[in-house]
């Protein structure tokens, strides 16, 4: 049995409960207001505790729910499912706000209640890390995603407050968005007051078929169509909105799956397109408090929308497929239990490596061991 998006909002809601199948990662990109997370493997569980309510369920495009549902009214319980699900709901949201009140909700909240947060981190690594010059030309990448609608948004203010002449440019790539997906990017760049110009690639299509690490063949290729595209409307730079977390998060899969210490840099020199640097204005501002403005201004993004994550299989992950991201997420988590301070331990780690203790190392391509240089006189400083 189905329920579409106007038929929920007639009911009332104490006479049914709310449920997101969806993967606590896909749920973190934002979930219908009194949802209740239950995996599809508990449903009959849950059904069982709540015998006297109506149970509507929902996944990310109204598919993996509707069996679901109906193995439910099987077992003699009062179940629905959303028809075209959280995405479903997502553009019946979109529909109902107003631009302007919007885009002025959205600036009032960077320079007042997420002020110290994000605008003031924002900044620091902006001054910290020197990644906005005099006469530089910057191209803003956004994805649709909350990370770099917030960036957008950020790179405006500066603007405003600028101490010397720099331009921006605001770039979509359509790597082949569905039509659905590709609406809701154009409807928050219209409601957020970002002017972003939209150019196309068939990424999604070239990397659909690749079985070895398509995602990072992914963004490998997007990388390159931004940077020439960028280069093309005379940016020396592009802006991508990578947040502290992705650098903890990539210091320790460094380790853990690619033997070696490294971070995700604030800025690099491109290697392919001579005169272009990539930077990561985000690099000091948490999820946490991306995520509280999201939501605290009532803002719904897509996630990843590509071919692999945009589909209702994602309702049901298991353990092995987890991404190695989501692996390393949840460790840290558990980390925190014990130890709060864990996050900055990680990330300040990368700050204070200490050559003389390291086994070997590699710089400028070559890798020099502890052998070079163990038998040279020590200096007083050297301790043991």
């Amino acid at each position: 049995m189905e329920l579409t998006v106007q038929e929920l909002a007639k009911l009332e809601q104490t006479t049914y409960l709310l449920i997101d199948m969806r993967s606590e990662e896909t749920r973190a990109y934002g979930m219908l207001p009194g949802a209740i997370p239950v995996l599809p493997e508990d449903l009959s569980l849950f059904a069982a505790e709540h015998p006297d309510k109506t149970l509507v369920l929902y996944c990310a495009h109204g598919e993996a729910s509707i069996p679901a549902a109906e193995a439910l009214c099987e077992e003699g319980y009062d179940a629905y499912s959303l028809t075209g699900g959280y995405l479903a709901w997502l553009r019946e949201q979109m529909a109902r706000q107003n631009d302007e009140e919007i885009q002025t909700r959205v600036e009032t909240s960077l320079r007042k209640r997420f002020r110290e947060k994000i605008w003031c981190n924002f900044t620091k690594a902006v001054r910290q890390y020197e990644l906005v010059k005099p006469g530089d030309c910057i191209a803003v990448c956004i994805s649709g995603g909350k990370d770099s609608m917030l960036m957008a948004k950020l790179f405006q203010e500066l603007k405003l407050h600028n101490k010397f002449p720099f331009e921006v440019r605001f770039l979509v790539m359509d790597p082949g968005y569905s039509p659905a997906n590709r609406q809701i990017i154009e409807d928050n760049l219209r409601k957020l007051g970002i002017p972003a110009q939209i150019f196309e690639s068939d990424i999604f299509g070239s990397v659909y078929n690749v079985e070895k690490s398509p995602c990072y063949l992914c963004a490998r290729m997007r990388r390159g169509y931004l940077y020439n595209f960028a280069k093309q409307l005379g940016c020396n730079k592009i802006a991508l909105g990578h947040h502290y977390d992705d650098v903890i998060e990539t210091i320790l899969m460094g380790m853990l799956w690619g033997a070696q210490v490294q971070t995700m840099m604030p800025k690099l020199h491109s290697t392919n397109f001579p005169g272009m640097e990539l930077i990561r204005p985000m690099y000091l501002i948490r999820e946490d408090d991306i995520k509280a403005w999201r939501d605290a201004n009532d803002l719904h993004f897509i996630q990843c929308a590509c071919r692999f994550t945009d589909t209702c299989t994602t309702c049901r992950p298991n353990e092995e497929a987890k991404s190695k991201r989501q692996q390393t997420k949840q460790l840290i988590r558990e980390l925190k239990k014990t130890n709060p301070e864990v996050e900055a331990h990680i990330f300040r780690s990368m700050e204070n490596v200490c050559l003389d203790t390291v086994i070997a190392y590699k710089t400028g391509g070559r890798k020099i061991s502890f052998l070079e240089n163990y038998d040279r006189p020590r200096e007083s400083s050297e301790t043991e």
